[in-house]
């Protein structure tokens, strides 16, 4: 059985526990009114949900055997049943952690050549996102919500604090009473489907880099963001060790829309197929939310070995390659001519982490929330486009060198180009 995986960074290299799956997702036939629970009840746990694009249920418990999934597939008012996977991270893996961290540092951003080599070797000047010439012409939107789905974040952090999303309803509402009457009580935040509470702190550092990459506070201190000002709604389905199941990710996907996300940004993937994710992702892309995902860092062509959420066939999908200070595809990240849509710095990148720390992370999860926050600035700047003339007016611009043109669709974003509209 081929295993799920968390596609994070190379900080959080990739494995699969050793339990691939924790149940079965169930999805109901469109019009069923009821029917016999006796037969799911007696394998486990049944815990039906609605979705705005569904009625699904879990299945959890340890007397589901194969014989008895065939059974319940041919279930009359069963649409399908798959596992419900598991995807993890390994612990982090030693990365530079800086004490005293400052915008010099941040190559992504602007590339010196200096700021952006290795121990041996230099970088090359202006293979970035070209963010100084974009912030003379927008530097974002307290209006622009995205929403980081992740290990949460932590809404404590001197350099994010100031550029959350915030539930008003709920931060001025009675404490244990669903105010605002979105189905979650207390999500001031957002929401932590990993634990099932309205708490999504990061305990783990990920979703809180990811975060900062999107939009630390441009306030003097610590590191910028791509975008000075922005709504980032924290949206936690990995548990602060790093693992989390297909369900969770679904339900965050539905929670970032039903709260009204522009944008969500989605460092994790690899693995299995799920077709529960992708009508989440499709249902996300009809209401109007921009999915970018992780293209994977295993080396992989995605055109011929597909990694899950990048690779689903959904229009509103964004898949990210990483990309060193050089220019040049990062040695471990996938790729593909048509799979992958462009790529964006990955390789040492300084932001945000966990009870206000800066640190140096490398992976496709650091490249993701790069194009999420160059989108945030083009919806800004831009406001009422669609998915469809936003990713266009991404890819359309973007600078492709004779490197990048081999592994992408596209080449490198640069903000400064898109917000201009300045095409190939």
């Amino acid at each position: 059985m081929k295993k799920i995986i968390l596609s994070c960074a190379l900080a959080f290299t990739a494995s699969a526990a050793a339990t691939d799956f924790n149940g079965y997702i169930v999805k109901f036939k469109k019009g069923t009114k009821s029917f016999d629970n006796k037969a799911f009840n007696a394998l486990g746990e049944f815990k039906r949900m609605n979705f705005s694009f569904g009625e699904f249920a879990t299945l959890k418990g340890a007397n589901i055997s194969n014989k008895s999934v065939k059974s319940l597939e041919n279930h009359p008012d069963v649409e399908y049943i798959e596992p419900n996977w598991i995807i993890t991270v390994d612990p982090a893996q030693k990365s530079e952690t800086i004490s005293d961290p400052s915008y010099s540092q941040q190559w992504g951003l602007k590339n010196t050549g200096t700021n952006s080599g290795g121990w041996f070797s230099s970088g090359k000047a202006g293979e970035d996102v070209n963010a100084e010439n974009a912030w003379n012409i927008t530097k974002g939107s307290k209006d622009i919500i995205v929403a980081v789905i992740d290990t949460g974040i932590d809404y404590r952090h001197a350099d994010l604090k100031d550029n959350l999303w915030v539930n008003d309803a709920e931060l001025n509402g009675e404490a244990g009473v669903d105010d605002d009457g979105n189905g979650y009580i207390d999500d001031v935040y957002g929401y932590d489907f990993a634990n099932n509470d309205a708490d999504p702190l990061d305990g783990h550092g990920h979703g809180t880099h990811c975060s900062g990459v999107i939009g630390a506070s441009h306030n003097n201190k610590g590191v910028r963001g791509v975008m000075a000002d922005v709504k980032l709604m924290g949206i936690k389905f990995l548990t602060d060790k790093g693992s989390g199941e297909t369900i969770g990710a679904i339900k965050a996907i539905e929670y970032a829309v039903k709260n009204g996300a522009h944008i969500t940004s989605n460092s994790w993937g690899g693995g299995e197929r799920s077709e529960a994710l992708k009508e989440a992702i499709k249902a996300a892309y009809d209401a109007g939310t921009m999915f970018v995902a992780a293209a994977g860092n295993e080396r992989n062509d995605n055109d011929a070995r597909p990694t899950y959420p990048a690779a689903y066939k959904v229009d509103g999908i964004i898949t990210v390659g990483a990309m060193d200070g050089k220019g040049n595809r990062s040695s471990f990240s996938n790729y593909g001519k048509t799979s992958v849509h462009v790529f964006a710095p990955g390789s040492n990148i300084l932001s945000t982490v966990t009870n206000g720390r800066y640190q140096k992370m490398s992976g496709t999860s650091m490249a993701t929330p790069f194009v999420s926050g160059v989108l945030g600035l083009l919806l800004a700047n831009e406001p009422g486009l669609t998915i469809d003339e936003a990713k266009s007016q991404l890819m359309d611009s973007t600078v492709r060198n004779r490197s990048l043109g081999q592994y992408s669709v596209a080449g490198r974003v640069d903000a400064f180009r898109m917000l201009r509209n300045e095409r190939n």
